[in-house]
């Protein structure tokens, strides 16, 4: 199960939104191109939230457009109201990611109303992705905790992921917005999804804030996730969670789950591409893994 899991690289998208730098278009094809070229399945590539208020994510309409309709078959845009589906629809996304957070005081603080306003609108959404031949995930951020609220209780997302007006929804995303989750909580409310909620596609997103992140995210592919998230050197958080710091790094997800396509050659060529990155938007480098590639332990195959 865990060998044949589905990589999901958010860089372009979670990863690059608390960095406060707009990367050229040029520079984000470059990127969704090398990563798919190196094997990675999946990739998160943009938002339609208002560049005032991410300025990150300003140019996402330019990359969509950039793209071919081949490639934006592996590529997922951030949504969160109808029209934001509509209007990715309307360049060529095809997969739309409709988040909303479980704790009502984090959705008023990021998108700027309850998550019951969420929930009501979630069928216009989901209309309009199938009508555009799309599919639709269901995304819930602080599935754990609130940085406002504090713990969530899993009844909470078990109520969200049963509510009817989420049908339709392919997958379902469970996230651990602050990274403040442990295992056997991932494990136990991944499992319970699996369990009780409708059949979906089960995918985990983690952030690594509190040192838990591959191993999040190793409970959760035991638990039944089959998709999970990263972002390459660990860049990444949310800017509407204060104590929320980078996502689970890509590379240690990668090289802990040991998917099919990931070689020693293709971690060398994404250290690569994250270590030029970062030192393009001055950020740390927080992979183990990578540090590991650098090491001087060369009788150890997978040290470039």
């Amino acid at each position: 199960m865990i060998g044949s899991a589905l990589l999901r690289d958010v860089t372009l998208r979670d990863g690059l939104q608390l960095t406060g730098k707009v990367l050229p278009v040029e520079r984000k094809v470059d990127i969704v191109r090398r990563l798919l070229a190196l094997g990675v399945p999946a990739l998160e590539i943009g938002s339609m939230a208002r560049p005032d208020l991410v300025p990150p994510m300003a140019n996402t309409m330019e990359l969509i457009a950039a793209l071919t309709p081949e490639e934006l078959q592996s590529c997922w845009v951030w949504v969160a109201t109808p029209r934001h589906v509509e209007k990715a629809a309307a360049v060529g996304v095809r997969n739309f990611q409709y988040c909303f957070s479980a704790s009502d005081a984090h959705n008023k603080a990021n998108i700027g109303r309850s998550t019951e306003d969420s929930v009501a609108a979630m069928p216009a959404a989901v209309r309009l992705a199938h009508e555009a031949g799309g599919e639709i995930q269901l995304c819930l951020a602080t599935s754990f905790t609130c940085p406002f609220d504090g713990p969530v209780a899993p009844e909470r997302v078990l109520a969200i992921a049963n509510d009817p007006r989420t049908e339709g929804a392919a997958d379902i995303v469970i996230a651990d917005t602050l990274g403040q989750a442990h295992p056997t909580q991932v494990f136990d409310l991944i499992t319970a999804v699996r369990e009780r909620t409708p059949n979906r596609r089960i995918v985990f997103h983690g952030h690594d804030t509190w040192g838990m992140g591959v191993a999040n995210t190793l409970a959760a592919l035991q638990a039944g996730a089959t998709m999970v998230d990263g972002s390459l050197g660990g860049l990444g958080g949310c800017p509407f969670a204060p104590g929320a710091s980078g996502n689970t790094s890509s590379e240690d997800i990668l090289f802990a789950a040991r998917p099919d396509w990931f070689t020693p050659t293709t971690l060398a060529a994404l250290v690569e591409l994250t270590e030029d990155l970062l030192a393009e938007l001055n950020e740390p480098n927080r992979s183990r893994t990578a540090e590991g590639a650098r090491s001087k332990a060369e009788a150890f195959e997978w040290v470039i």
